[in-house]
C-alpha cells in the first residue's frame, strides 16, 4: 500500500476526480438484474465504502463523476457483439433510460455538483462517453475508481484512464466482483501493475486532510 504522503501528492483536491462506475439500482440494488454481484457488493461492504468516499469527496471540494450504463427501450446503439450484451439484453431487470434501474444506488448521495455519464454502449465508462473530456476541462490528474464490476467495467474504467494519461488509484474494499475471490486476485496481479492500489480509509485521510471532514 502507498504511503500517506504518496497518496496524499496523487489526490490533490484541485486535480482529483472520483469516479463511481454502474452503482446504480439495476446492478446493485435491492432489485439487480444481477443479484450475485449486488449481494457481494452489499454484503462485502463495497458500495458503503463508495458512500463513504463520495461523502468525502462532496465535503473536501473533490468532484465526483456516476458512470452509469442504461439502454434504450428499443435497444438501438446498444452493443451485441459480445455474449455479455446478448445475455443482459435477455435479464429480468433492465437497465432502460428514465428508470430506476438506472439512478444510482443508495446509500450512495448525488450532489447538485456531481456530473452523471450515461452511455448506451460498450463496455467501459470512458471508451465512447463523455467521462473523458469532461475530466479533462475539469483539469483531472488523478482518477479515483470505485464501483462495479471487478470482472468488466472497472478493469476497463482503469486501463482507459490509464491509456488517456491519467494516475489510476484504486480503493480495493470499494470495488466488487464476482466471485468473491476474484476481486482481490484480479487487483493484486492485474490493477495493481497500473494503478495505484489502496484502501478505503487511505483514501479517505487524504481527502480529509483538504476537507477537514470526518470519517462516516
Amino acid at each position: 500500500m502507498p504511503s500517506y504522503q504518496a497518496l496524499s501528492e496523487l489526490l490533490e483536491p484541485g486535480t482529483t476526480v472520483l469516479l463511481t462506475v454502474e452503482c446504480q439500482e439495476g446492478v446493485v440494488g435491492a432489485d439487480s438484474a444481477l443479484p450475485e454481484l449486488a449481494e457481494e457488493a452489499r454484503a462485502g461492504g463495497a458500495l458503503d465504502n463508495v458512500a463513504r468516499l463520495v461523502a468525502a469527496a462532496h465535503a473536501g471540494g473533490v468532484q465526483v463523476v456516476h458512470a452509469v450504463a442504461e439502454r434504450r427501450p428499443d435497444g438501438r446503439g446498444a452493443s451485441r457483439n459480445a455474449r455479455l450484451f446478448r445475455a443482459a439484453a435477455r435479464l429480468p431487470v433492465q437497465q432502460l433510460a428514465g428508470t430506476p434501474a438506472v439512478r444510482v444506488a443508495a446509500p450512495i448521495e448525488v450532489a447538485e455538483e456531481d456530473l452523471v455519464v450515461r452511455r448506451l454502449h460498450g463496455l467501459s465508462p470512458l471508451q465512447g462517453t463523455d467521462v473523458d473530456p469532461l475530466l479533462r476541462n475539469l483539469g483531472c490528474r488523478s482518477l479515483i475508481v470505485t464501483g462495479v464490476s471487478a470482472n468488466v467495467a472497472v478493469p476497463n474504467a482503469v486501463f482507459d484512464a490509464v491509456n488517456r494519461g491519467y494516475t489510476v488509484v484504486v480503493p480495493a474494499d470499494a470495488i466488487a466482483g464476482v466471485p468473491s475471490d476474484y476481486t482481490p486476485a484480479m487487483i493484486r496481479h492485474t490493477l495493481a501493475l497500473v494503478a495505484t492500489v489502496a484502501t478505503t480509509d487511505e483514501v479517505l485521510a487524504c481527502l480529509e486532510r483538504s476537507g477537514g471532514i470526518r470519517r462516516a
